[in-house]
């Protein structure tokens, strides 16, 4: 994942990301199918929430792939910073869709635990749950991959829901087994509020991530340490920085920091500088939007911002001839 400059904009190159969402839809349709079928089999309510939330995951893949199609919208006279954004409505549709799930789900499983009833067919409808299992465990992880390589917190929020859901059908299926064995009927429905209780976890992660992204969150640790090593590689009596400040917007990362140096510097010299430290950063963070901003170290003004608010100053000082 590379980034152009060009005319003063930036130009995002990742390549396009719907076709991922197009296979989780497919998965989607086909698990729904195939649970459908286990718990047309069985009668069992846990595989019937099952089914349910992977009606959910259909719904938030496509959701993702609208989103995914607006994120790749390049910069607009609106958006001049890009569309990258709309990624964390994704995620956040997804989050809550996972919520009103739990609570079909938990409404359906207290009704059957008030009335049990027997499951039916139970080897097949197993093996028709598993079948859908090892669907979603396929294209989680390949979702999870192009979301980790892209910076994509749409396809990881899919993929993470995805492998949520692999882990519930294994509860469920577990839960199956242990009734025909044991014909203790009331735990199909104690499985699917223990299910329940498991995506509201997941639902309530997804939509806080979310919400901190259009919090415009800092950078993670790493990627501030990756900015910091730059910064410290030209540090030195005529070269301080201050007022660095990062944050993400999906894919799209954005670093300004305030150079100093001194004020006899001609401007091509300082501007030479300043490219340097754009390269590096752009280098050490994918996919990073650069700003700097030079400042004459010995001026006192020049450390008025560093604060995220800067008061007028009373007065401005003039240039002098040369500078």
């Amino acid at each position: 994942m590379t980034q152009e400059m060009s005319g003063g904009s930036v130009t995002n190159t990742r390549p396009s990301l719907a076709r991922f969402a197009w296979i989780s839809i497919a998965a989607a349709v086909a698990t729904i199918a195939l649970k459908t079928a286990a718990w047309l089999l069985t009668g069992s309510v846990g595989l019937l929430s099952d089914a349910a939330e992977s009606v959910v995951n259909l719904v938030a893949a496509v959701t993702t792939l609208g989103m995914l199609t607006v994120a790749a919208r390049p910069p607009d006279e609106e958006h001049a910073y890009g569309h990258d954004k709309a990624e964390y409505f994704a995620s956040g549709v997804e989050g809550a869709l996972i919520l009103v799930a739990s609570v079909a789900i938990v409404w359906s499983a207290v009704d059957r635990l008030i009335h049990p009833r027997a499951i039916e067919q139970v080897g097949i409808g197993l093996l028709v749950s598993l079948g859908a299992s090892l669907v979603n465990l396929v294209v989680s992880r390949v979702l999870m991959r192009a979301g980790k390589k892209h910076h994509s917190i749409a396809l990881e929020a899919d993929a993470h829901h995805l492998m949520t859901d692999v882990w519930t059908s294994a509860g469920v299926l577990v839960g199956i087994g242990v009734v025909a064995v044991t014909g203790w009927d009331r735990l199909d429905p104690i499985v699917a509020i223990g299910v329940a209780l498991n995506i509201t976890w997941t639902g309530g992660k997804l939509i806080r991530r979310s919400a901190l992204g259009l919090l415009d969150t800092a950078l993670p640790p790493d990627e501030q340490a990756a900015v910091q090593r730059v910064l410290d590689s030209h540090r030195g009596p005529e070269v301080q920085f201050h007022a660095l400040r990062t944050r993400q917007a999906a894919s799209r990362r954005f670093v300004s920091v305030h150079v100093l140096v001194p004020g006899t510097w001609s401007v091509a010299r300082g501007h030479a500088l300043l490219e340097r430290i754009e390269h590096e950063v752009r280098l050490a963070i994918p996919n990073a939007n650069v700003i700097t901003h030079l400042e004459a170290i010995e001026d006192p003004t020049s450390y008025a911002d560093e604060g995220l608010d800067r008061a007028a100053p009373a007065t401005v000082s003039e240039p002098t001839s040369g500078e």
